[in-house]
């Protein structure tokens, strides 16, 4: 009872991003740019006390921080136009897709029961992308999609030995100086008015508690989950990011969105299934 507990809260901090950053965009209190730059100063500060600053830093790769700053940026930008249930799962879609198509160029292969999820997550996405009156703005679902294949390059290149959590802190750091160094530019081509507090707390509370601390606790009931179910645990944020956006930002759940998130879920839950 205690580990479904501890997973139901990460999962709720995942889905809790998605809300957040549309709470904040869609009030335009803050701009996406410095929406994603004060998420990942404030992420990288909460990661690097709950390590060792000396273990973390090297622990780090710039490769995997460049990944994750383009979902972050990507992920801002897209929640400008998209509803909140929907940018989650056309991000969680995209992530998975993303990491079954390395997983592929570097020899693995599905079973017939991987690829008959696969093409029921694909029917499902295309369902939802098709031209209608509920279809996603294109530019919104294309950022988004752009989020998901950074995080799902990430999560490729944030594996590897050591404690997991120094190296999240690592790469959350070097994403940070990377936004902090790019946002002159940034804020010269695409100007932002200065952050109100509502967006600051969003976006503080963002980096600090469903980013950092979310991380953190998934790392730790990684511990006693299996892979299997660690991966389909994940196919319920779409559904309570959805809940969450009809909550706090008052947007509705559609019919439309409905079948596509079922097709999608079910989908992605049997290509994550593999062989014993």
């Amino acid at each position: 009872m205690r580990l479904a507990l501890l997973t139901l809260l990460v999962l709720i901090a995942f889905a809790g991003n998605s809300v957040l950053a549309r709470l904040a965009l869609s009030g335009a209190d803050i701009g996406p740019w410095g929406f994603s730059l004060i998420r990942f100063l404030s992420g990288a500060l909460v990661l690097l006390l709950l390590s060792r600053p000396k273990m973390s830093w090297p622990a780090g790769r710039w490769s995997a921080a460049a990944a994750l700053s383009a979902y972050g940026v990507f992920f801002s930008f897209a929640y400008l136009k998209l509803a909140t249930g929907t940018g989650a799962l056309l991000l969680f879609a995209s992530v998975q897709l993303t990491m079954l198509a390395i997983a592929f160029s570097r020899g693995e292969r599905l079973s017939r029961l991987q690829t008959l999820g696969l093409a029921l997550a694909m029917g499902g996405l295309i369902y939802l992308l098709a031209p209608g009156v509920e279809a996603p703005p294109p530019l919104g679902a294309i950022l988004m999609a752009l989020s998901g294949i950074g995080w799902g390059v990430y999560s490729v290149l944030g594996k590897g030995p050591g404690h997991a959590v120094a190296r999240t802190a690592g790469n959350f750091s070097r994403a940070a100086i990377l936004l902090l160094l790019l946002s002159p530019i940034i804020f010269w081509v695409i100007p932002e008015s200065t952050p109100g507090p509502q967006g600051v707390f969003l976006a503080v509370l963002s980096g600090t508690v469903t980013s950092g601390l979310g991380y953190a606790l998934w790392y730790y009931v990684l511990r006693d989950l299996s892979v299997t179910t660690a991966s389909i645990s994940q196919l319920s944020v779409p559904v309570i990011a959805a809940i969450g956006g009809a909550l706090f930002v008052f947007e509705p759940v559609t019919l439309s969105f409905a079948i596509a998130c079922a097709g999608v879920l079910v989908g992605v839950g049997l290509a994550t299934i593999k062989r014993n």
